[in-house]
């Protein structure tokens, strides 16, 4: 189980930002980049170092999909949304991936081994539809595949 880091912790790590210098992203991916997420403490830290508020904080990592509010899964699957993928059948890859894992997207298992989150093009559409498992392409996905995937990820392959 993770910890989150203490507030000493915290504002040694952002204390070389300043207000008005557009470092509210910066900061962000500094904790990030520390702790494999931002904790909730860090929007409060941040925004007190920057002269701004804790909504603020909040309200940039929550808009940009690249920040985590919760420690990552030890296996993050990313489903592509790329117009290839949704025209080659990627919402029944999506379908049968939260079916079989039983989680929707920004969730994970109960035993925190699978996360699954909404993952935007990354130019390998000659894969699609597919999917990324911990940044490694799986593609030319049907349902069937998928759910297959899914169940060797979850350990229970046929």
């Amino acid at each position: 189980m993770t910890v989150d880091p203490d507030l000493r912790e915290l504002r040694e790590l952002v204390a070389e930002f300043r207000p008005n210098r557009g470092h509210v992203l910066p900061a962000l991916h500094k904790v990030q980049n520390t702790y494999g997420y931002v904790p909730r403490p860090a929007f409060e830290v941040i925004a007190r170092q920057l002269n701004s508020t804790a909504a603020l904080i909040y309200g940039a990592a929550t808009f940009y999909s690249d920040f985590r509010l919760h420690p990552p899964a030890e296996t993050e699957v990313a489903w592509c949304c790329g117009p290839a993928c949704r025209v080659l059948g990627g919402d029944r890859i999506r379908e049968a991936l939260q079916e079989e894992l039983g989680i929707g997207f920004h969730e994970q298992t109960d035993d925190h081994k699978i996360g699954l989150h909404v993952g935007q093009c990354v130019g390998t559409c000659h894969e699609a539809p597919q999917i990324w498992v911990n940044g490694k392409v799986e593609g030319n996905l049907t349902p069937e595949s998928a759910r297959a995937l899914a169940r060797g990820l979850k350990g229970d392959a046929e």
